[in-house]
Protein backbone atom coordinates (compact mmCIF):
# COMPACT_ATOMS: atom_id res chain seq x y z
CA UNK A 1 0.00 0.00 0.00
CA UNK A 2 2.84 2.63 1.19
CA UNK A 3 4.83 1.56 -2.21
CA UNK A 4 1.16 2.58 -4.34
CA UNK A 5 0.63 5.89 -2.36
CA UNK A 6 4.37 6.82 -3.46
CA UNK A 7 3.12 8.68 -6.06
CA UNK A 8 0.94 11.10 -3.59
CA UNK A 9 3.86 11.35 -0.82
CA UNK A 10 6.06 12.44 -3.87
CA UNK A 11 9.00 10.12 -2.87
CA UNK A 12 12.51 10.31 -4.80
CA UNK A 13 12.47 5.98 -5.43
CA UNK A 14 8.92 5.16 -6.46
CA UNK A 15 8.01 1.99 -8.24
CA UNK A 16 4.74 2.74 -9.73
CA UNK A 17 5.65 5.80 -11.28
CA UNK A 18 8.43 3.31 -12.69
CA UNK A 19 5.59 0.67 -13.93
CA UNK A 20 3.01 3.40 -14.32
CA UNK A 21 5.23 5.58 -16.75
CA UNK A 22 7.30 2.36 -18.31
CA UNK A 23 6.07 3.52 -21.72
CA UNK A 24 7.17 7.34 -21.56
CA UNK A 25 10.55 6.19 -19.97
CA UNK A 26 11.45 3.91 -22.48
CA UNK A 27 9.78 6.54 -25.13
CA UNK A 28 12.62 9.24 -24.21
CA UNK A 29 15.38 6.89 -23.25
CA UNK A 30 14.91 5.80 -27.24
CA UNK A 31 15.01 9.46 -28.46
CA UNK A 32 17.92 9.87 -26.10
CA UNK A 33 19.87 6.93 -27.90
CA UNK A 34 18.94 8.28 -31.03
CA UNK A 35 20.32 11.56 -30.82
CA UNK A 36 23.24 10.66 -29.51
CA UNK A 37 24.12 8.08 -32.01
CA UNK A 38 23.68 10.79 -34.95
CA UNK A 39 25.33 13.19 -33.59
CA UNK A 40 28.58 11.07 -32.62
CA UNK A 41 28.42 9.45 -36.26
CA UNK A 42 28.24 12.89 -38.21
CA UNK A 43 30.70 14.03 -35.99
CA UNK A 44 33.29 11.38 -36.98
CA UNK A 45 32.13 11.97 -40.99
CA UNK A 46 32.94 15.69 -40.36
CA UNK A 47 36.20 14.89 -38.20
CA UNK A 48 37.95 12.96 -40.10
CA UNK A 49 38.31 14.98 -43.22
CA UNK A 50 39.35 17.69 -41.09
CA UNK A 51 41.57 16.07 -39.25
CA UNK A 52 43.55 14.50 -42.73
CA UNK A 53 43.29 18.08 -43.76
CA UNK A 54 45.00 19.48 -41.01
CA UNK A 55 47.28 16.73 -41.15
CA UNK A 56 48.44 16.91 -44.89
CA UNK A 57 47.99 21.05 -44.69
CA UNK A 58 50.30 21.97 -41.47
CA UNK A 59 49.43 25.43 -41.30
CA UNK A 60 45.62 24.76 -41.13
CA UNK A 61 46.13 22.41 -38.28
CA UNK A 62 46.19 25.12 -35.79
CA UNK A 63 42.95 27.40 -37.05
CA UNK A 64 40.83 23.88 -37.09
CA UNK A 65 42.00 22.97 -33.72
CA UNK A 66 41.34 26.11 -32.56
CA UNK A 67 37.92 26.61 -33.78
CA UNK A 68 36.69 23.27 -32.43
CA UNK A 69 38.12 24.38 -29.36
CA UNK A 70 35.87 28.07 -29.56
CA UNK A 71 33.06 25.76 -30.50
CA UNK A 72 33.71 23.82 -27.00
CA UNK A 73 33.76 26.76 -25.23
CA UNK A 74 30.02 28.45 -26.33
CA UNK A 75 27.68 27.34 -22.93
CA UNK A 76 25.02 25.14 -24.47
CA UNK A 77 22.09 27.63 -24.27
CA UNK A 78 23.76 30.41 -26.33
CA UNK A 79 25.13 27.31 -28.95
CA UNK A 80 21.70 26.31 -29.45
CA UNK A 81 20.31 30.22 -29.23
CA UNK A 82 22.91 31.30 -32.18
CA UNK A 83 21.82 27.67 -34.22
CA UNK A 84 17.83 28.51 -33.68
CA UNK A 85 17.09 30.54 -36.80
CA UNK A 86 18.79 28.02 -38.93
CA UNK A 87 16.67 24.95 -37.61
CA UNK A 88 13.95 26.52 -35.82
CA UNK A 89 13.06 24.31 -32.51
CA UNK A 90 13.83 20.66 -34.12
CA UNK A 91 15.75 17.96 -33.61
CA UNK A 92 18.34 18.76 -35.97
CA UNK A 93 18.95 21.92 -33.58
CA UNK A 94 20.06 19.22 -30.58
CA UNK A 95 22.21 17.11 -33.34
CA UNK A 96 24.01 20.35 -35.08
CA UNK A 97 25.31 21.71 -31.61
CA UNK A 98 26.28 18.39 -30.79
CA UNK A 99 28.28 17.36 -33.29
CA UNK A 100 29.88 21.33 -32.87
CA UNK A 101 30.46 19.92 -29.90
CA UNK A 102 32.19 16.78 -30.52
CA UNK A 103 34.93 18.16 -33.12
CA UNK A 104 37.41 19.68 -30.66
CA UNK A 105 37.82 15.75 -29.17
CA UNK A 106 37.43 14.16 -32.23
CA UNK A 107 39.64 16.13 -34.84
CA UNK A 108 42.32 15.88 -31.74
CA UNK A 109 42.59 12.52 -31.22
CA UNK A 110 42.38 11.40 -35.20
CA UNK A 111 44.76 13.93 -35.44
CA UNK A 112 46.76 12.60 -33.15
CA UNK A 113 46.33 8.90 -34.32
CA UNK A 114 47.77 9.65 -37.61
CA UNK A 115 50.78 11.94 -36.27
CA UNK A 116 51.37 8.56 -34.04
CA UNK A 117 51.53 6.40 -37.37
CA UNK A 118 54.97 5.30 -37.88
CA UNK A 119 57.13 6.57 -40.73
CA UNK A 120 58.59 3.19 -41.45
CA UNK A 121 54.85 2.24 -42.17
CA UNK A 122 54.26 4.11 -44.65
CA UNK A 123 57.40 3.74 -46.60
CA UNK A 124 56.79 0.33 -46.54
CA UNK A 125 53.28 0.48 -47.91
CA UNK A 126 54.80 2.61 -50.31
CA UNK A 127 57.36 0.54 -51.40
CA UNK A 128 54.67 -1.83 -51.92
CA UNK A 129 52.79 0.78 -54.55
CA UNK A 130 50.08 1.87 -52.18
CA UNK A 131 48.24 4.63 -53.33
CA UNK A 132 47.28 7.75 -50.86
CA UNK A 133 43.88 6.04 -50.58
CA UNK A 134 44.91 2.35 -50.08
CA UNK A 135 48.06 4.20 -47.56
CA UNK A 136 45.24 5.62 -45.50
CA UNK A 137 42.30 2.44 -45.69
CA UNK A 138 44.43 0.09 -44.89
CA UNK A 139 47.81 1.26 -43.30
CA UNK A 140 47.06 4.32 -41.11
CA UNK A 141 43.37 4.06 -39.84
CA UNK A 142 43.83 0.74 -38.74
CA UNK A 143 46.80 2.18 -36.68
CA UNK A 144 45.17 5.47 -35.34
CA UNK A 145 42.17 3.51 -34.38
CA UNK A 146 43.33 2.96 -31.05
CA UNK A 147 43.31 6.94 -30.74
CA UNK A 148 39.86 7.47 -33.25
CA UNK A 149 38.29 4.66 -30.47
CA UNK A 150 39.22 6.48 -27.51
CA UNK A 151 37.78 9.92 -28.97
CA UNK A 152 34.41 7.96 -30.10
CA UNK A 153 34.36 6.90 -25.96
CA UNK A 154 35.02 10.34 -24.69
CA UNK A 155 32.88 11.92 -26.99
CA UNK A 156 29.64 9.34 -27.08
CA UNK A 157 29.68 9.67 -23.18
CA UNK A 158 30.06 13.33 -23.07
CA UNK A 159 27.24 14.03 -25.88
CA UNK A 160 24.64 11.73 -23.16
CA UNK A 161 25.38 14.45 -21.44
CA UNK A 162 24.93 16.84 -23.18
CA UNK A 163 21.79 15.49 -24.91
CA UNK A 164 19.40 16.16 -22.12
CA UNK A 165 19.87 20.09 -22.39
CA UNK A 166 17.91 19.33 -26.17
CA UNK A 167 15.34 19.90 -23.39
CA UNK A 168 15.11 23.59 -23.84
CA UNK A 169 13.58 22.57 -27.25
CA UNK A 170 11.36 19.48 -26.03
CA UNK A 171 14.51 17.11 -28.36
CA UNK A 172 16.34 16.41 -24.94
CA UNK A 173 14.90 12.46 -24.42
CA UNK A 174 15.55 11.86 -20.65
CA UNK A 175 16.46 15.38 -20.51
CA UNK A 176 12.75 16.47 -21.14
CA UNK A 177 11.29 14.06 -18.03
CA UNK A 178 14.21 15.50 -15.63
CA UNK A 179 13.34 19.70 -16.42
CA UNK A 180 9.46 18.71 -16.73
CA UNK A 181 10.30 17.01 -13.44
CA UNK A 182 11.99 20.18 -11.91
CA UNK A 183 9.17 22.18 -12.88
CA UNK A 184 6.62 20.18 -11.32
CA UNK A 185 9.03 19.08 -8.55
CA UNK A 186 8.40 15.59 -9.35
CA UNK A 187 10.64 13.77 -7.65
CA UNK A 188 10.30 10.25 -8.89
CA UNK A 189 10.88 11.61 -12.10
CA UNK A 190 13.75 13.95 -11.99
CA UNK A 191 15.39 10.80 -10.28
CA UNK A 192 14.60 7.51 -12.51
CA UNK A 193 15.77 9.88 -15.33
CA UNK A 194 18.41 11.00 -14.03
CA UNK A 195 19.65 7.09 -13.21
CA UNK A 196 18.59 6.24 -16.21
CA UNK A 197 21.35 9.02 -18.08
CA UNK A 198 23.66 7.51 -16.14
CA UNK A 199 22.98 3.95 -16.87
CA UNK A 200 23.13 5.04 -20.66
CA UNK A 201 26.63 6.56 -20.45
CA UNK A 202 27.90 3.69 -18.18
CA UNK A 203 26.61 1.08 -20.78
CA UNK A 204 27.68 3.12 -24.05
CA UNK A 205 31.63 3.23 -22.47
CA UNK A 206 31.46 -0.28 -21.79
CA UNK A 207 30.23 -1.39 -24.84
CA UNK A 208 32.69 0.92 -26.68
CA UNK A 209 35.41 -0.09 -24.37
CA UNK A 210 34.69 -3.63 -25.72
CA UNK A 211 34.57 -3.00 -29.18
CA UNK A 212 38.41 -1.06 -29.08
CA UNK A 213 39.00 -4.06 -27.26
CA UNK A 214 38.50 -6.25 -30.00
CA UNK A 215 39.34 -4.09 -33.09
CA UNK A 216 42.57 -3.10 -31.43
CA UNK A 217 43.79 -6.84 -29.79
CA UNK A 218 47.79 -5.58 -30.21
CA UNK A 219 46.73 -3.07 -27.27
CA UNK A 220 46.02 -5.41 -24.77
CA UNK A 221 48.94 -5.60 -21.96
CA UNK A 222 48.64 -9.33 -21.83
CA UNK A 223 49.13 -9.61 -25.34
CA UNK A 224 52.20 -7.59 -24.77
CA UNK A 225 53.54 -9.60 -22.11
CA UNK A 226 52.97 -13.11 -24.30
CA UNK A 227 54.71 -11.91 -27.67
CA UNK A 228 57.24 -10.65 -25.48
CA UNK A 229 57.65 -13.90 -23.20
CA UNK A 230 57.55 -15.63 -26.31
CA UNK A 231 60.21 -13.94 -28.77
CA UNK A 232 62.78 -14.35 -25.27
CA UNK A 233 61.83 -18.04 -25.46
CA UNK A 234 62.91 -17.84 -28.95
CA UNK A 235 65.79 -16.33 -28.37
CA UNK A 236 66.82 -18.78 -25.42
CA UNK A 237 65.92 -21.93 -27.69
CA UNK A 238 68.24 -19.88 -30.50
CA UNK A 239 70.98 -19.87 -28.37
CA UNK A 240 70.69 -23.39 -26.65
CA UNK A 241 73.87 -25.36 -27.80
CA UNK A 242 73.64 -28.11 -30.78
Amino acid sequence: MAERNCLVTNDWICGEYVRSRSQELIDATLQHVGITVVSVAIGVAVALPLALLARRVRFLAGPILGVTTVLYSIPSLAMFSLLLPFFGLSASLVVTGLVLYSLTVLVRNILAGLQAVPDEARDAAKGMGYGPLRLLWEVELPLALPALLAGIRITTVSTVALTTVGAIVDYGGLGTLILDGLDTTFKAQVLTASVLCVLLAVVADVLLLGLQRWLTPWTRPHRIRTSRAARKAATAKVAEPA
